[in-house]
């Protein structure tokens, strides 16, 4: 089955923290494969997020903290390196269209993380969504997601495998 990254933003800067533990129910039930995760909070008074890959939760296929250390780059800190390296990190943004995340969703997940919100990030495959909002109720989470086809999931691994 082709995997699935999803985000679940959350209108709290402590929400994504929160919805770990019901991720690690699912997991242990067996409703959801999970490979990969990270965590973004964003304190309503700081200039950018916080940042976390989710080591405990990675399954076997992870794809490690070069992805996320790029996504999130992109995301948040681009701006703030400057334009020189910027335009370094639009090639390798480029790459990331070939795996099936393109500037439509990098836009919707800048416009939509803000300061007092947080985001669980999550590769999948195998989840229902359905039951993992079901899961989520009452965390007010908003899902955002970009299915990925095997073939892009493999080069994502292929690139950034650790």
């Amino acid at each position: 089955m082709a995997g699935t990254l999803t985000v679940w933003k959350f209108p709290t800067e402590t929400g994504a923290e929160t919805a770990v533990a019901t991720v690690r129910d699912l997991r242990r039930r067996r409703l959801i494969t999970l490979h990969d995760a990270a965590v973004v909070s964003w304190p309503a008074e700081a200039t950018k997020p916080k940042t976390r890959q989710l080591r405990h939760l990675a399954g076997i296929g992870a794809l490690g903290g070069g992805f996320w250390g790029l996504l999130f780059g992109i995301l948040f800190f681009v701006p703030l390196i400057g334009a020189a390296v910027g335009a370094g990190i639009g090639a390798l943004a480029g790459a990331l269209t070939d795996v099936g995340i393109d500037d439509k969703f990098i836009e919707e997940l800048k416009e939509r993380i803000t300061p007092g919100t947080s985001a669980l990030f999550l590769l999948t495959s195998d989840a229902v969504l359905d039951r993992v909002l079901d899961e989520f109720r009452g965390q007010s989470p908003e899902l955002i997601s970009a299915n990925l086809s095997h073939e892009q999931e493999d080069k994502l691994r292929r690139a950034f495998a650790e």
